[in-house]
């Protein structure tokens, strides 16, 4: 059982608080704006702005789950490097990940399987940024998936 605990993760600002928040108040002021609607006054007018406000604030709040999805795949593309670097070379490629940034391993899996090792390698002792290891790249693998 302990170990399920650490299988679930809330961010509990978004899960909690926003996410709730701004659903009750787009149904609270869409309520209010219900009551008022169809009359020609500064009450609907207000009313009006202000479910139109909730409603655009929980249709961000509804947008911070593409968040998520992106470190998601953030991941399997760093697990993608992982594989291909230990399927090309048969060793680990965590040693040369601990000195690479994200971005760099990011762009490392554009990399034909050719060239990947060494241009890991070069990645991780010159220090290469992101655009200059795409620019290295002759054979370029297109990623048309990745959202």
């Amino acid at each position: 059982m302990a170990a399920a605990q650490f299988t679930r993760r809330y961010y509990w600002l978004h899960h909690f608080v926003v996410t709730p928040l701004s659903l009750v108040l787009a149904i609270y002021t869409g309520r209010r704006y219900a009551a008022v609607a169809g009359t020609d006054s500064d009450d609907s007018r207000i009313w009006f702005c202000l479910v139109a406000l909730a409603v655009l604030l929980l249709l961000t709040v509804v947008m911070l789950r593409q968040h998520y999805a992106l470190k998601l795949q953030d991941r399997l593309a760093r697990l993608e490097v992982r594989q291909r670097y230990f399927e090309l070379t048969g060793q680990r490629f965590q040693p040369l990940e601990a000195r690479l940034t994200l971005g760099q391993v990011l762009s490392l899996r554009f990399a034909g399987d050719a060239e990947l090792p060494a241009l890991a390698t070069a990645a991780a002792t010159e220090q290469l940024k992101p655009a200059a290891i795409r620019e290295r790249i002759q054979d370029f693998q297109a990623d048309p998936m990745r959202v």
